[in-house]
């Protein structure tokens, strides 16, 4: 495995974790959105119960007030006598009014003769809540495309770095493949000039043979032979001739240039790969006959063995 590969696999990886981590993120904001909502409900409840004992005090006090002119039409005398166990009287039978205190809460502030709208101020802490929510959505979805991004530009690196491998690959081919073409033209050369030496050699000898007088029966086989050599020579020549296709690139313009030049090259490859097919196909019989020759050397081995015993 490349490194980039690895990379890729490790970016992969932290953006799975990251996603996983920011799944269980937003479980507990949601989570914690409903305890809010259920300590907002106790909070409303608890301020209606509050705003509820504050009238029923307004109440009880609006009717000791309402008893105690009353009282205050009795004489003078007793009103002077009395006022202060009245008093006294009237400020233990008044309940005691003990505040609601929220910890780390302040409750609001009640209007004189209006109405508190409590969905109102639900309805502002949840859209408080719903925009916090939202930014940490932006934020996570903003992280996410930076990654995307980076693991796309990362991806676009290795296939660069593959292409930028595939052609100097090809490059190499072609390279070998030119290697490979000298050599067969310089082993055809070489081929070529071992023909002609032989063949001056086999002349230096035909005349040594004329002039030696070894009669007619071996000048005539000697001449059928060489008119032989020479019916396979020309032979070769003429399939050479043919497959050797002439340029006649004088007054061609660049787009036959280049349409010639493709040309040759599709030959070339076909050339290359009639090459190959014979160079198989001799490996194969060649294969194939070695297998068999040890198959018939063995079965003699064999057979004489059957014949040893049969003898004896």
């Amino acid at each position: 495995m490349s490194d980039n590969e690895e990379v890729v696999e490790e970016y992969e990886e932290m953006a799975f974790s990251l996603r996983d981590y920011i799944s269980k993120f937003l479980l507990c904001v949601f989570l914690w959105l409903c305890d809010s909502e259920e300590e907002a409900a106790e909070e409303e409840q608890g301020i209606e119960e509050e705003v509820e004992e504050q009238e029923e005090e307004a109440e009880e006090e609006a009717a000791q007030e309402e008893g105690n002119p009353a009282a205050e039409e009795e004489p003078g005398e007793e009103q002077d006598g009395e006022g202060e166990a009245e008093e006294g009287e009237e400020e233990e039978a008044k309940p005691k009014f003990k505040p609601f205190i929220m910890p780390n809460l302040i409750p609001p502030k009640i209007p004189d003769g209006e109405k508190v709208d409590f969905d109102d101020i639900h309805r502002k802490r949840m859209e408080k809540d719903l925009m916090e929510l939202q930014t940490l959505i932006e934020v996570h979805f903003e992280s996410r495309k930076k990654e995307e991004e980076e693991l796309i530009h990362l991806k676009e690196r290795i296939e660069k770095r593959r292409s930028e491998r595939a052609e100097q690959q090809r490059i190499r081919s072609e390279r070998e493949k030119e290697r490979q073409k000298r050599l067969e033209e310089e082993r055809a050369r070489k081929e070529e000039e071992e023909a002609k030496r032989r063949a001056e050699d086999d002349a230096k000898k035909k005349k040594t043979l004329t002039s030696l007088h070894f009669g007619g029966y071996m000048q005539k086989l000697t001449e059928k032979r060489s008119g032989k050599r020479q019916t396979e020579r020309e032979k070769k020549k003429k399939i050479l001739s043919e497959r050797r296709r002439s340029l006649d690139i004088e007054n061609l313009s660049q787009e036959k240039l280049k349409e010639k030049a493709k040309e040759l090259w599709e030959w070339m490859y076909q050339l290359e790969a009639e090459k190959f097919e014979l160079q198989y196909q001799f490996t194969r019989q060649k294969y194939e006959i070695n297998v068999l020759r040890n198959r018939v050397s063995d079965h003699q081995k064999t057979s004489k063995r059957t014949k040893r015993g049969l003898r004896k």
